[in-house]
């Protein structure tokens, strides 16, 4: 069982920056593979990226790819994802998600067990 509590969100300028975090609870944490997924209002919930247990694989959806990135620190128990080079379309309420490992990528939400609650990210032009 994890339970997720994401945090770090906020308004922010174009151009900026902004790191949001995920703090999971439960004692198999490194057992997971966790995502970063976003929703825009009246849009379907889209994945952001992705990280393996270790943290040593990552994936990205193009969108973000150069100007995001996802890590996580397996004894603070919490998933991070920084955001550079923001642009007011990366505006969306952002969640992290945990799903069991395996040995592809899941980009889909509903492959994804465990879910917070969300953190909103808005990005003024």
């Amino acid at each position: 069982q994890v339970q997720l509590v994401e945090s770090g969100g906020g308004l922010v300028q174009a151009g900026g920056s902004l790191r949001v975090s995920c703090a999971a609870s439960g004692r198999t944490f490194s057992s997971y593979t966790m995502g970063w997924f976003r929703q825009a209002p009246g849009k379907e919930r889209d994945f952001v990226a992705a990280t393996s247990w270790s943290g040593g694989r990552t994936y990205y959806a193009d969108p973000v790819k150069g100007r995001f990135t996802i890590s996580r620190d397996n004894a603070k128990i919490t998933v991070y994802l920084q955001m550079n080079s923001l642009k007011p379309e990366d505006t969306a309420v952002y969640y992290c998600a945990a799903v069991g490992l395996s040995n592809r990528w899941y980009t889909r939400p509903e492959e994804y067990v465990y879910w917070g609650q969300g953190t909103q990210v808005t990005v003024s032009s």
